[in-house]
């Protein structure tokens, strides 16, 4: 098999952030042919990843914030070897999407591991079943969204409707999800994000927009949450953090919290 070479885009008015994200992929990815495309005057993340994606030439395509740092030696071996199987991947998702954010069904149907750039370092688990790569996703967080090429460009980023800063990412993953594209979250990787996002005005607008284009497949009486529930673990630093996000952790983790019903409050 051929090695797969790679194309980095992200979207980013940050100076600071962008040479951290680069050099973040710049470390993962040496083993790898690859390139980093930035767009810093995108008028939306949707018309900045389509943009982008007309430049890419990697057979692998990856749309990541600049807000990420992904803690792995071995990710591109495996988004590589994943992708063989899979058209898109994430880190966080849902099985289920029944309204404009992706875990509005709530557990089990949600699924990923990430942990938020916080003092300490929060850590964030949903069903990490089965693991190490939750299939029959419908719906992703965009905090990084890997693909192939081919199937970036044939669903695309609907830039019309969605032309803020939220909402392109499960109208994305939905859309491919609706084309018959087989989409998984992985969860043995070691991911950071510096930001939980949020749900203001302009997100509540887009949902609605949203909920209007896709109003045919959701469902109609389906029940749902306010607030993102999970798992939640604290630790003192990134070595603690990587020591501990392992698949016996993790899955320990999860049946304790079937058994008791609510949050796990972990220190390590």
């Amino acid at each position: 098999m051929n090695t797969p070479s790679f194309s980095i885009i992200i979207c980013s008015i940050d100076a600071l952030k962008f040479t951290q994200a680069s050099a973040c992929y710049e470390r993962l990815l040496a083993g790898f042919p690859h390139e980093i495309i930035g767009i810093h005057d995108a008028r939306s993340l949707a018309e900045g990843y389509n943009r982008a994606l007309r430049r890419a030439r990697g057979d692998i395509v990856i749309f990541s914030h600049d807000d990420i740092l992904i803690l792995d030696p071995d990710f591109g071996q495996k988004i590589s070897l994943r992708l063989q199987n899979f058209d898109i991947l994430g880190f966080a998702g849902t099985r289920r999407v029944i309204a404009e954010n992706w875990w509005h069904a709530g557990l089990p149907w949600s699924s990923g591991v990430i942990a938020h750039k916080n003092t300490p370092l929060y850590l964030s688990i949903w069903n990490p079943e089965p693991w190490p790569l939750v299939d029959g996703i419908q719906g992703i967080d965009g905090l990084c969204i890997m693909t192939r090429r081919e199937v970036a460009e044939e669903i695309g980023f609907d830039e019309i409707t969605f032309d803020g800063f939220h909402l392109y990412d499960l109208d994305f993953s939905f859309s491919a999800w609706r084309a018959g594209k087989k989409i998984g979250v992985c969860c043995d990787i070691p991911i950071i994000h510096a930001s939980m996002g949020s749900n203001n005005k302009e997100h509540a607008r887009y949902g609605r927009l949203f909920i209007e284009k896709h109003k045919d497949a959701l469902p109609a009486d389906a029940q749902k949450i306010d607030k993102i529930t999970g798992i939640a673990a604290s630790f003192p630093n990134h070595h603690a953090l990587c020591a501990m996000w392992q698949e016996d952790f993790i899955r320990r983790s999860w049946i304790a919290f079937q058994r008791r019903g609510n949050g796990l409050d972990v220190a390590a």
